[in-house]
């Protein structure tokens, strides 16, 4: 591995929420924080070159978005997923969770009902409701400790005022890369009933070794027709700051929709920094990429062992993507909030399961995405926890 993830870089008092919000989020900023969803690793190289070299320039006017940006991106998605998107297919947002709420916005009506799959990434649900959607909970089943659909309990709660499913994929926060068979027979359910898929894709590059990850639009050419797929280089190359991000929409109908909302809310003109940092890290990632996946499938691995060999009373769900562990406590006596709190006293700083809806009250959300070393000494400290 030619790529030092053991580096501990401080990043106290750069303005990251990560770090620099703990005494708001644990009432201490004296914790080990593994909560928020970004990594402690050092951005690449070849990124901060880039934008070290276009902040020479000295003048930060409007961006635009030349033809090598979008080209970047569609050369990453072939190279990596085999997924070939035409350029009109290609558009920018600030964020994914933007992306999604512009086209539920968009693509909706307020009173349209719209499915999410719980537990799932919290945003889902405020975008649904702060929107004055109504929310359709279709609950995920655990089957031999993985997360799986359950296509009865959807198929039970469709009906014509059923617009739109948000889809994690991969799911976060159980770290579950859907197989291609699920994914299929969860489009065949949907163009059924006419349902538009908003597939937040954001961790798509960081399966585990063995892992493959099939873009939902990429099914077939039907259903990229009903597909609004967001994503973006910022979990996989750290730079969530940069706010870039971009959509994928094969349907010219639903472009022009979702292009309509970006001009009428001026929200879409971009950041030339991010423009500068997704160029760069699409066009030159690779190999880090590579390396970066084998380190935090370490990190997996260190910390399931762990809690083997230590906390055996947890279940840690397998991750086959992400760099995010989801650790069932039900049989320790507490549930998610109550061991936050436990964490937090002692100097943990982790994501309760309750804030992800249903069925992750008895769940907690471990970011693995920083030095081995760190990790190992959280680890131990929860050992300590736990073991009272």
């Amino acid at each position: 591995m030619s790529h030092n993830f053991d580096e501990i870089v401080s990043r106290e008092n750069s303005r990251c929420e990560k770090y620099d919000n703990r005494e708001m989020i644990f009432g201490t900023a004296d914790v080990l924080p593994m909560w928020v969803a970004d990594t402690d690793f050092r951005t690449p190289d070849f990124i901060v070159e880039a934008i070290r070299k276009r902040a020479e320039h000295e003048v930060f006017g409007y961006p635009a978005f030349p033809d090598y940006y979008f080209e970047a991106i569609r050369n990453w998605l072939w190279q990596q997923h085999s997924w070939k998107v035409d350029k009109s297919s290609l558009a920018f947002c600030p964020n994914v969770v933007v992306g999604i709420a512009s086209a539920v916005i968009s693509m909706t009506s307020p009173g349209d009902k719209i499915i999410v799959q719980p537990p799932v990434y919290f945003p889902f649900f405020h975008v649904v409701e702060k929107n004055n959607r109504l929310l359709v909970e279709n609950p995920l089943k655990i089957e031999n400790g993985k997360y799986c659909f359950d296509f009865d309990d959807l198929l039970g709660k469709l009906d014509s005022s059923v617009k739109m499913l948000l889809l994690c994929s991969p799911h976060n926060p159980g770290g579950r890369v859907w197989s291609k068979d699920e994914l299929q027979k969860l489009s065949d359910i949907c163009r059924a009933y006419n349902i538009i898929i908003v597939s937040d894709e954001i961790h798509s590059d960081l399966t585990m070794p063995g892992v493959t990850h099939f873009p939902f639009a990429a099914i077939s050419p039907e259903t990229a027709m009903s597909t609004v797929t967001v994503s973006s280089a910022s979990k996989t190359f750290n730079i969530a700051g940069l706010s870039s991000a971009y959509v994928v929409i094969s349907n010219p109908v639903l472009m022009e929709k979702y292009n309509h909302f970006m001009e009428a809310t001026h929200i879409g003109s971009g950041n030339i920094f991010g423009l500068t940092a997704t160029e760069a890290a699409y066009n030159n990632g690779n190999e880090w990429l590579n390396d970066l996946r084998a380190y935090v499938a370490s990190n997996h691995r260190f910390l399931s062992e762990f809690f083997r060999n230590y906390i055996p009373k947890a279940r840690v769900m397998e991750a086959e993507g992400s760099f995010l562990s989801w650790v069932d406590i039900s049989e320790l006596g507490l549930n998610s909030r109550q061991a936050a709190v436990k964490l937090a006293n002692a100097g943990i700083g982790i994501s309760p399961g309750y804030l992800f809806g249903h069925g992750g009250d008895n769940f907690i959300r471990i970011n693995v995405g920083c030095p081995q070393s760190v990790l190992e000494k959280a680890l131990i400290i929860m050992k300590q926890v736990f073991s009272e």
